[in-house]
């Protein structure tokens, strides 16, 4: 490398970074490079903490405590609005007086016994609804000719409210369990299909023709490649729609149902039993808790790869 000395005279270094002597002085130190000095790993810019970071990960510990802070917050709301409310009748119940109410319910059995005539309905249309969602989505995601067929009506279906099927499944399906149950599935099925079918479509291209390229059939590809791929993305729908599926419940039990969570409070709510109706809504949430727990756990187990 060249470099230029005071008096005009150039003299060759053989090295970066050093430094050259001509006959007439010694030579003009080279500029250094920016950012030389830069630790390794150091990024520009004022350091992020972890807790108000865009997209950096937090310890276990600050979860864990943060996510304490924020029950703690909800009781605290909800205690102070109990007060705050509290007229001739409690409006909004204290938590102490809901915790009365469920351990009433438990205590009388009623409560197992709604639980389980509520979780079983669900449980049987949402694995139909999920089952049909699988097949169709995985078909239209994958062919363009299905896409092409299915996708008009799908979209004209899904606008429909599933509530107002409610009068024709009562004349086809009677006042059993089977009206309840496919109101589930009809409220549900349709988001199931769209969303499995946007998951099929993400799986890359190259995956694809790298499977052709070896030689696999096209039931091959669906079966190793399309649907291992989209696995995660699968579950990760059942957890979200899983909501629209309780929702559904609450219209679904009003179908001359004698069992059921959403059976209770619809007759707590003739008594006034707010109480009971707070004590009810918990359970849902603590449902709904613990089967979203449960389904992350199995996206985990059956898809380690797709950990965030």
């Amino acid at each position: 490398m060249t470099y230029v000395t005071r008096t005009g005279v150039s003299a060759a270094v053989g090295g970066t970074g050093g430094t050259a002597e001509a006959a007439d002085g010694p030579a003009v130190a080279p500029r250094p490079t920016p950012g030389a000095d830069r630790p390794a790993g150091a990024t520009r810019g004022k350091r992020q903490h972890s807790l108000l970071g865009i997209r950096t990960s937090l310890d276990h510990r600050w979860r864990i405590l943060l996510g304490a802070l924020g029950v703690v917050c909800i009781f605290g709301l909800w205690t102070l609005a109990a007060y705050q409310l509290h007229t001739g009748s409690a409006l909004v119940p204290t938590p102490v007086d809901t915790w009365k109410a469920l351990a009433k319910m438990w205590s009388a059995g009623t409560l197992q016994k709604d639980m389980v005539a509520s979780v079983q309905r669900v449980a049987i249309g949402y694995s139909i609804s999920m089952a049909i969602g699988i097949v169709l989505g995985l078909a239209i995601g994958s062919f363009a000719s299905f896409e092409a067929f299915l996708e008009p009506q799908i979209g004209f279906l899904r606008y429909i409210p599933a509530t107002a099927l409610t009068p024709l499944f009562l004349l086809w399906l009677g006042i059993d369990e089977s009206p309840k149950i496919w109101l589930i599935v009809a409220g549900t099925v349709f988001y199931n299909i769209l969303r499995v079918a946007d998951v099929a479509r993400n799986v890359p291209r190259e995956l694809l023709n790298a499977s052709y390229t070896l030689g696999a059939g096209r039931l091959t590809v669906l079966r190793k490649v399309i649907l291992p791929h989209s696995w995660p993305g699968i579950i990760d729908v059942a957890r979200i729609n899983l909501a629209a599926a309780w929702l559904m419940l609450v219209v679904a039990e009003l179908l001359a149902a004698q069992r059921g969570l959403a059976f209770e409070i619809i007759r707590a709510q003739r008594f006034r039993a707010v109480d009971t109706m707070f004590a009810l809504l918990i359970v849902f949430g603590v449902i709904g808790l613990c089967s979203d727990v449960l389904l992350r756990w199995l996206r985990n187990v059956t898809s380690p790869w797709a950990r965030p």
